[in-house]
């Protein structure tokens, strides 16, 4: 195997630049490095902590346009998408600076039979992040600012083709004045990631990727005693019921199913509609899908970009292929284009059944699958008939409806009511099933990798 690897500009497919892993040697170094930065920063109270997150907010906006336009380079979102990417992270860094004194405060209790007891979230150590390149920067920022507000040092393992996005995060972390080695990137293979959970300085482990990622991921941490957390990605359904304003639902379920170029793990994938309003639905989401345009992702006229690698457009390729196969109706697109760039068009699929990969599994890229429910209960029936649930949606004019539909009816992380969404700063982000478990933002990730340790006071 080479030692070398190099970055491709997806909508070219022209090199961008050549790396090289890192030596085993260099690898630990880095490990034990990051360790003892950690041993430091422990000692540091949250609120100190929390000023190094503020500092960092700014230098992602100080540094936003070299960053957002690496990552449109590097992996092909529009620049306006990169831009929104940035924004967020600087949201979560702050919502992060300003809450995260309050989240991993001590708690105080009474003891049953008297005495007082002490409850503290004390930081654990190097958190190793494996993550992937759809979102070059939001996935990093989602587990490392989490975990350096708690006290722990963070390693990162990013996506080969995103290797430049990652070391630019590292510098921009730096430049904020976070002590030195307390973020390293590593840039290394599978078999040398293998060894840094193996790592006894490495103290837990959070991937981001795909189900087989996560078992051979979550299998070798448990191997090792060490606890993990993974977001797995989904096929989440939004469900159109027959009082949902249908011109809303069509332009939120576009908009899920396009956004970021459709490589997005919380994106809308299957969308189903209860028979009353099914082709009313459909008729204007096709003609819409219809008149999406691809293209330069730097540019201001297309609303997708090309996919992140070839493998991955021939892949998707596949499975509508597959799902034509098996029943499937392609309503628009469904054809690689003949030209430069790993391009794929907004695709529709209908009449989408059981054991097709359109029905059955996630569909990275801008392709939609319709399925018509016979009323409300089938539909929530077609919706958690999925092996994933990550997130999902439902259209109905009746909020309280919706909401408690949501509550009692729908298994899956998150749900979104008559609209489309992707992460909240305050709200916990995860899923259940074979989108993972654990949970980032809203504080609880801060406390997936700390020892709530309990200290207790006795009366004598």
């Amino acid at each position: 195997m080479s030692n070398t690897f190099k970055t491709i500009n997806p909508a070219t497919e022209k090199e961008i630049k050549s790396y090289t892993y890192f030596s085993s040697e260099d690898t630990n170094r880095a490990v034990e490095d990051c360790h003892q930065a950690f041993l430091n920063w422990k000692t540091k109270s949250a609120e100190e902590r929390s000023s190094y997150l503020e500092k960092i907010a700014d230098a992602l906006q100080e540094h936003k346009e070299e960053l957002t336009s690496l990552m449109t380079q590097e992996m092909g979102k529009l620049l306006k998408h990169s831009k929104q990417e940035v924004d967020l992270c600087t949201q979560i860094c702050k919502w992060t600076a300003k809450n995260g004194p309050e989240n991993l405060k001590d708690e105080k209790r009474e003891l049953p039979n008297g005495g007082n007891g002490v409850i503290t979230y004390s930081p654990i150590g190097v958190i190793y992040g494996i993550q992937p390149w759809n979102f070059p920067v939001y996935q990093v920022i989602r587990y490392s600012i989490a975990n350096l507000m708690a006290g722990n040092g963070v390693l990162l393992k990013h996506a080969a083709n995103v290797t430049g996005t990652g070391l630019m995060l590292e510098k921009i972390f730096e430049k904020a004045g976070l002590p030195k080695n307390l973020f390293k990137v590593l840039i290394i293979d599978h078999d040398e990631s293998d060894k840094v959970i193996e790592n006894k300085l490495v103290r837990g482990v959070t991937l981001t990727g795909s189900p087989d990622a996560g078992k051979i991921i979550g299998k070798k941490a448990g191997a090792q005693l060490k606890k993990s957390v993974l977001e797995l990605g989904s096929n989440d359904a939004y469900i159109v019921l027959k009082d949902a304003d249908i011109e809303t639902a069509v332009k939120a379920c576009i908009a899920g199913r396009i956004y970021n170029n459709g490589e997005t793990c919380v994106a809308a994938k299957r969308f189903i509609i209860v028979e009353e309003v099914y082709e009313e639905f459909r008729d204007a989401y096709v003609e819409k899908m219809k008149n999406i345009s691809y293209g330069d992702p730097t540019g201001k006229d297309a609303k997708i970009g090309p996919m992140a690698r070839k493998d991955l457009r021939d892949e998707l390729h596949e499975q509508v292929e597959k799902s034509v196969e098996k029943g499937a109706k392609i309503l628009c697109g469904g054809k690689i284009p003949n030209e430069t760039g790993y391009y794929y068009p907004a695709t529709v699929l209908e009449n989408v059944k059981p054991e097709q990969p359109a029905y059955d599994d996630e569909l990275f890229g801008p392709v939609a699958s319709l399925i018509k429910a016979k009323n409300q209960e089938d539909a929530f029936k077609i919706a958690n008939d999925s092996k994933f649930g990550l997130g999902g949606g439902i259209f109905c004019k009746d909020e309280e409806k919706a909401i408690d539909l949501a509550k009692h009816h729908f298994d899956t992380g998150m749900v979104f009511i008559n609209s489309f969404g992707l992460a909240q700063p305050n709200m916990p982000f995860g899923g259940v099933k074979n989108s993972g478990f654990g949970r980032e933002h809203g504080g609880f990730g801060m406390k997936e990798f700390v020892n709530a340790k309990a200290i207790m006071a006795l009366n004598s």
